[in-house]
């Protein structure tokens, strides 16, 4: 089992775009059911991480925030860009680079965002433009500044 982030842009938002910003490499995978389309690309060798893009409707997500209370959001339309850093992957340049192509998503679209750590932490949120960072000792690094916004 390795490291999973969610990052989750509220609004019906064109896949490709999506995918184009978080993984160019990234291909449409087979409908599943319930999600009409999905992209997804294994950039393990290369990044650190896979990643796997899937729209849908009805969000539902909760996580814990910094004082231990949880956090609920209920988008109507989203889509989800998953980020999986394998369990064994070296150093910490799979995580670098996930924060690289969320920072691309965050500059390149305006939607109101989270991301969340592990389905348990929120990390950050994007709501009504405003950037706000949360359980920074979870995650939050100085090299990350210059990577996302607020």
């Amino acid at each position: 089992m390795g490291i999973e982030y969610r990052l989750t842009l509220a609004g019906e938002l064109p896949l490709e775009r999506v995918a184009e910003l978080a993984a160019p490499e990234a291909t449409e995978l087979p409908a599943q059911a319930g999600y009409p389309r999905a992209f997804g690309a294994d950039l393990n060798d290369r990044l650190g991480y896979s990643v796997t893009i899937i729209a849908g409707t009805g969000g539902y997500y909760d996580a814990q925030i910094d004082d231990d209370t949880s956090w609920v959001w209920e988008p109507g339309a989203y889509v989800d860009v998953d980020f999986d850093i394998a369990k064994d992957a070296p150093g910490h340049e799979g995580k670098r680079n996930m924060m690289v192509a969320v920072g691309r998503l965050l500059a390149g679209l305006t939607e109101d965002a989270a991301l969340v750590l592990n389905g348990n932490w929120l990390l950050l949120t994007r709501l009504g433009g405003q950037v706000v960072r949360h359980n920074p000792d979870e995650w939050y690094d100085e090299a990350y500044d210059g990577i996302l916004p607020g």
